[in-house]
Order: C-alpha cells, then sequence, then structure tokens
C-alpha cells in the first residue's frame, strides 16, 4: 500500500516519527437515523452570524421597540437553522464501523461531535506539538483539512487530491496481461507491479502532519471528503495520530503505570467501574459491549461489576456467556445497596488493591457506551502533562443528538453547579452541528464531570482517597474538587462521551432521593466553601420556600433531617450510610404527596381544569409575583387537607410555583408520566416546618468553622475507611 499525499510542515516531525492512533474515526452500526449527525454530515455552505466577527455586539442590548420591518427580517433571517437538503443515504454510506463511502458528487463533512479532532484540549492539558492525519482512500476527489480558532472561525490548511481510478484501470490491465501504461506515476502501483492480492481493494494511504498552533483559546481539526461528479470517493481508517514520545505514562510522567500486558505492550490499562441497582439488562447490555470491542478489551485489565440489587444481573440470559467471553478480565461483586458512591468506591477500592490498572473508569449501569470514547479518554490520560481526571459529555439517551453538558462549574457562593462558558444545556448537534456552533469550538474549562462516565488516575487515587460516602448526588461533584485542591485537574474532552437518560423526566424533589441531594449539596459546601456567603444562607432559605411553594412538604421535611443529620458530623454520616434511604423513605411516608397513584379515576375529578397563567413579561416582574406569592403562602389560612376534590390537576411541565398560587389541593402528575400525587395545602404545616428550617439553617451556619474543619479532617472517604465498610456489607453466597 502506497503513500499517495505526504505533506510535512516545516519543524515539526520526520517521517520516521512514531505515531499513536489517538482519535479514530468511527462511525455507528446501528441506530444510525438517531445518531448520524454526531459522526458525519452532508457539507453545507457554513454559515456564521455577526457577532462571530464582531464581539462588540455582545456588549449592546436590543432595541426591540425601533426595529423596522426589514431589521426583523433580518434578525429572523440569522436564526433560521441551516439544514441539509437531502438525506444522509443520498450523500454517503457507513461501510463499516471505519469506513465510508462518498457517493459521486457529494460532499461530507466529518466536522461532529465524535469526529473532530480536539486540538485545543490536546494543546492545552498535554505537550503535544503536531498531529498527524492518515487515512486509506479509493476513488476520486479530495480530502480538505480544517481548523478553527476559539471563536469559531475556521480555514482550511491542507487539501488532498485523491484518484485511484487511473491505478484502478493499469492494475485491471495488468491482470488482464497488459503491460503497464507509459504515462503510469512514477511510484504507482502500476508501475510498482502491484497485485491485485497484495492491494486487493486498490486503497492508497493519504497523511499530512498539522503543527499544534493557533489553539490556546479553542479551536479543532477535521477533514471534509468529497467526491468528483464521475466516481465515489472511499475512506476507511482514518485516524488522528500524536508522537509517542511524548506519552508521558509511558514516561512516568501523569500516571502510575500498571503491569503491562503479557504481550509486552508499554500501554497503560484501566479498570472499568460499573455498579447497578436492579437494572440487571442494562447492565448486561454495557458488559457485552465492552467484551465485543477488541481494541478495548486489549486495554482493559478488569470490570469491577458491583450488584448491589435483588434482580441480579448474573441471572440475565446471556451473563454466563458475556462472563465467559470476558475471563478473568470480569469479576463480579454483591453487596448491600448503598447507593452509587459505594458501588463506584468499590470499584475504584478492588483496583487499588489489585495494583495493576493506571486507571479506573466509573461508567454507570444504564448508559449506551460509545467504545471509542473509552479509549480516546484512556488515551488522553495518557498523554496528560500530569495525572488528569478526564470526563466525557452526557446525551440524551431519548434525543440521541443531543448534549446536555460537555463540562460545568461548580459556584462556591451557592454551592450548586452551572454550565462552563455560559453555554446551554441541551445543544443539539442534529439542528446545530459542531461546524455551525461557533460557542462550541472555544475550549471549555470544567470543574467536575458527571460519573455518568469519568476516568480517575490510580495516582490520584491514591493521594486523596475514594469518593465520600453520600449514597447518590454531589458524590461527583464532592471529587473533583477535592482532587483540584490537590493540584488535579477535570478535562471533559469532546468526543468522549455516553448516552444516559435526560434529567427532564426527574424531579428529585417529590422522591427520597431528595434528602441526599441537599445533605450531599451542604457537605460539600462544608468540604470546599469553608467561608459562608450570604448567598449561601439565601439558598437554604430558597430551597425551602421552593418545595413548601409547590406543596411538597414531604421534601421540607428531608431537607431539614439532613441538616440535623450533618450536625451530628462525619462519623455519623458514614455509619449510617448502609441503612440510611430505608429510614429516609420511612419517614416520608406520612405526607399527602408521597402518595402516588397510577390510576387517577381511583379520585374525584379535579373542580377545572388547569391553563397556563398569564402571558410571558419581565425578570423583574416574575420576581416581583414570586415575592408576593411567598407573602400570600406564609400568612395564608387556607388548607385542603379535607377537599373532597383536587381544585385543579397540574402537568408535570408546568409543577413550578406559580400554578399552586392560590390553589389549596391539587393533582400533580409525576415527571415521568406514570403517576399523579393529591399535594394538599397545609399553611400551618408549611409555616412549622419554615421555622424549623430558618432553626436548622442558623445553627449550621453558626457553626459552620467548626462543622468545616471537621468534615475536612475526617477520614470517612479514605482506603481504609471504605475497606470496613466493604468487608461489613460484602455479600457472599
Amino acid at each position: 500500500m502506497k503513500t499517495m499525499h505526504t505533506t510535512y510542515q516545516p519543524g515539526t516531525e520526520t517521517e520516521t516519527q512514531a505515531w499513536e492512533a489517538v482519535n479514530r474515526v468511527v462511525f455507528p452500526l446501528s441506530d444510525q437515523d438517531l445518531v448520524l449527525p454526531l459522526y458525519a454530515i452532508e457539507w453545507t455552505r457554513p454559515h456564521l452570524t455577526d457577532d462571530v466577527f464582531n464581539p462588540r455586539l455582545d456588549m449592546e442590548s436590543m432595541q426591540f421597540g425601533s426595529m423596522n420591518g426589514k431589521a426583523v427580517r433580518h434578525l429572523l433571517n440569522e436564526s433560521i437553522e441551516r439544514h441539509a437538503d437531502t438525506a444522509a443515504s443520498d450523500v454517503f454510506t457507513v461501510d463499516s464501523r471505519h469506513a465510508m463511502t462518498v457517493l459521486s458528487g457529494r460532499h461530507v463533512s466529518l466536522c461532529t461531535f465524535f469526529n473532530a479532532f480536539p486540538a485545543s484540549y490536546w494543546k492545552r492539558w498535554t505537550n503535544i506539538s503536531s498531529v498527524r492525519f492518515s487515512a486509506k482512500v479509493h476513488g476520486k476527489g479530495e480530502i480538505a483539512l480544517y481548523k478553527s480558532s476559539g471563536r469559531g472561525l475556521f480555514s482550511a490548511l491542507d487539501t488532498i487530491r485523491v484518484d485511484t481510478t487511473r491505478d484502478d484501470a493499469a492494475a485491471a490491465g495488468a491482470l488482464s496481461g497488459n503491460a503497464a501504461p507509459d504515462d503510469a506515476a512514477p511510484g504507482s502501483a502500476a508501475q510498482a507491479g502491484f497485485s491485485d492480492d497484495a492491494n486487493p481493494a486498490g486503497f492508497e494511504t493519504v497523511e499530512t502532519v498539522l503543527p499544534m498552533s493557533g489553539l490556546i483559546d479553542g479551536g479543532y481539526f477535521w477533514f471534509d471528503a468529497k467526491a468528483s461528479n464521475d466516481s465515489t470517493l472511499q475512506f476507511e481508517d482514518a485516524q488522528w495520530s500524536v508522537p509517542r514520545r511524548e506519552n508521558m505514562a509511558a514516561s512516568g510522567g501523569s500516571s502510575d503505570t500498571g503491569t503491562a500486558k503479557s504481550t509486552g505492550s508499554a500501554n497503560t490499562t484501566l479498570s472499568i467501574a460499573i455498579t447497578t441497582f436492579n437494572r440487571a439488562k442494562y447492565c448486561l447490555r454495557q458488559l457485552q459491549t465492552i467484551a465485543h470491542e477488541p481494541a478495548l478489551v486489549a486495554r482493559l485489565d478488569t470490570i469491577y461489576c458491583t450488584d448491589q440489587g435483588t434482580d441480579l444481573v448474573r441471572d440475565l440470559p446471556g451473563f454466563e456467556q458475556t462472563a465467559q467471553e470476558l475471563g478473568s478480565q470480569l469479576t463480579y461483586l454483591r453487596q448491600t445497596n448503598m447507593g452509587g458512591s459505594a458501588g463506584f468506591s468499590r470499584g475504584m477500592y478492588e483496583t487499588l488493591k489489585a495494583g495493576t490498572s493506571s486507571y479506573t473508569l466509573l461508567l454507570d449501569d444504564d448508559a449506551i457506551s460509545e467504545p471509542e470514547a473509552i479509549l480516546r479518554a484512556v488515551q488522553f490520560a495518557d498523554y496528560a502533562k500530569q495525572p488528569t481526571i478526564v470526563g466525557g459529555g452526557m446525551l440524551h439517551l431519548d434525543n440521541r443528538t443531543v448534549l446536555y453538558t460537555q463540562g460545568e462549574r461548580f459556584d462556591a457562593a451557592s454551592v450548586w453547579m452551572k454550565p462552563s462558558q455560559g453555554l446551554d444545556y441541551n445543544h443539539d448537534f442534529a439542528r446545530f452541528p459542531l461546524r455551525d456552533s461557533p460557542e462550541r469550538h472555544r475550549r471549555i474549562d470544567s470543574d467536575f464531570n458527571g460519573w455518568w462516565m469519568c476516568l480517575i488516575p490510580t495516582a490520584i487515587m491514591k493521594e486523596i482517597g475514594l469518593s465520600m460516602p453520600f449514597f447518590i448526588k454531589f458524590d461527583d461533584t464532592e471529587y473533583a474538587l477535592r482532587a483540584a485542591e490537590h493540584g488535579y485537574r477535570t478535562v471533559c474532552l469532546p468526543g468522549v462521551a455516553v448516552w444516559h437518560q435526560a434529567w427532564h423526566d426527574k424531579d428529585p424533589s417529590r422522591t427520597w432521593e431528595w434528602y441526599f441531594f441537599q445533605r450531599n449539596r451542604w457537605i460539600c459546601g462544608l468540604l470546599h466553601c469553608p467561608k459562608p456567603s450570604r448567598r449561601l444562607a439565601y439558598e437554604m432559605l430558597y430551597s425551602d420556600i421552593n418545595v413548601g411553594l409547590k406543596l411538597v412538604y414531604s421534601a421540607l421535611h428531608l431537607q431539614h433531617m439532613g441538616l440535623r443529620d450533618i450536625l451530628r458530623g462525619p462519623q455519623y454520616i458514614l455509619d449510617s450510610m448502609p441503612g440510611k434511604m430505608a429510614e429516609v423513605r420511612q419517614e416520608r411516608q406520612s405526607f399527602d404527596d408521597t402518595t402516588l397513584i397510577a390510576d387517577v379515576d381511583e379520585l374525584p375529578a379535579p373542580a377545572r381544569e388547569f391553563t397556563i397563567l398569564g402571558t410571558p413579561t419581565t425578570s423583574k416582574a416574575i420576581k416581583k409575583s414570586g415575592l408576593k406569592a411567598i407573602v400570600k403562602a406564609l400568612t395564608s389560612r387556607g388548607s385542603g387537607v379535607k377537599d373532597v376534590r383536587p381544585d385543579v390537576a397540574v402537568p408535570a411541565d408546568q409543577a413550578i410555583w406559580r400554578s399552586f398560587v392560590g390553589v389549596n389541593s391539587a393533582l400533580v402528575t409525576s415527571p415521568d408520566g406514570s403517576t399523579a400525587a393529591w399535594c394538599k395545602r397545609d399553611s400551618a404545616l408549611f409555616r412549622r416546618q419554615l421555622r424549623e428550617g430558618l432553626r436548622m439553617s442558623r445553627t449550621l451556619l453558626k457553626h459552620w468553622d467548626q462543622l468545616s474543619r471537621e468534615y475536612r479532617e475526617a477520614d470517612i472517604a479514605s482506603v481504609d475507611a471504605w475497606g470496613k465498610v466493604f468487608k461489613e456489607q460484602t455479600i457472599t453466597d
């Protein structure tokens, strides 16, 4: 197989440089109609809005009152989504996991979430100075390479013209006994006398080396492929490679390198920690996905599957076969249900005890993985300047092209999270492709990554310990903040993600999870916000008022229960973890809002139909009406405790405070739409709970310094502390 085109930028690498592929261009083999825009799209003419070219426009507010018809039309035109006019199947075909055919006269862009190379992240967090692009090609057309900037502007780097049709014709002539044509290109397959057996598909290699410059603020590398009008263009094994000599893990620079495989490979290895509770089918699917990816299995030490449920993964048809395929690379563990933090900590604990892995990948049982993303996370960690937590984004399981988030920040004042760079949550790459979303080309730095998928170096675990014994919620946030305080950053790497169930069908305030949500939030504050702000006191009060206005009095009770438990100290948090969920569930049972009805005909019909109140208004007006609602709730004598029928039925998406103003009882649909609860106003109870919340909050803030010191000095997240828990809670049978 010959090299058809090679470009070396002055001052970069030599032809003898050893390279390692770290981003292989991949395509989906299933669910293509749902996920393909994340991998490849039809090329369309670029369109960028004025603010990309003139950042001063971001400083100016819109003066809608002075806009004429022409200005309105211009504004609407700027907001029109640019879609390809043809179906993907009319533009290209996916031939295999690593191969594509661009149909004649068609043009494809690989500036997509999974196939653009996140060059700015490699520039910022590694020592890489250049990147090599290579691919095997066949047919006629061109491969064009591009680079974007942090502003989302992009420019052409190189154009590689492809034409193997002459070589194909010459090879066909040679096979039929004809000599190679006199004008055959020197070094071509015809001149070299390559036979069809030596190069059966007629593919040739193209490659080019690109310098890592102009990437401080952000930017990607990618390629577009265009077929000529009279031929298709095929490419396969396209990949982005980096110099092996800059691998920090191989030199002992960025992570504890685990024991090499028996093949003698110097590659690092990883263990994968999966914890599951009665999601057996999902968990088995995750195990099967990993087992069927040879490149991933080659880097794998062990999957630690910690089953904390009663519907056991091992009892499913297909588990035995998967277990046999993985062999010693699967360790199946059982322990009592102590939540995700205990399940993930068990995998981290076992990894440290085994002492052979450089990393532990925390992976949700009910997520759908892109195996290439796991390899990318490992290899990025190998090249990082220092041990680095590598996280992946979360794509929606029910809207597969929607990215929930790629990086979040922690706001110490409110002890809450927010998206990095002010970007919105829930970006749909089918509607707004990466190439035409300039804000997505800026490098997004993060404080933490959700544990739907997160790679943690062994070196970090050895130094800072395991997860806090939180059961669920805020364990991922706290761990990353703790790592940062020890000098270790978290990088949420584009092109790395899993599909996970989105949050829009969940409302923790209406479940037992609210206890852990609020308790762990304030413990996280004690650990990482040593000086409480006025905003923190406001947030505590707001949490009480918000759920109280929605008539969810069980949530108020759980919040105060969490505050009381915090005051008991860190050792209580650890010791109570195994039985705390059962206690929490029992505590909330006496409240009306916890009685869930699957068939609403079991209840009296609501007195009236729900209608959305009011029209859109200003933020100032909304705050004013919110304050009026609070005052009304605090002074009201209204009660729905003895109501014989609900005032109104409130749909799940409208279960916000304004829907309950003037309502004494409401039938409220759960976020997943499977049940409803009859929530009843109890003004006297609300006032008592609010007073209790204020008292507990004052106590916590009064003793904040002391409690902060106690929690930071406690040994409840250490390997030894967890070891004692696992010894007591492991189930053997």
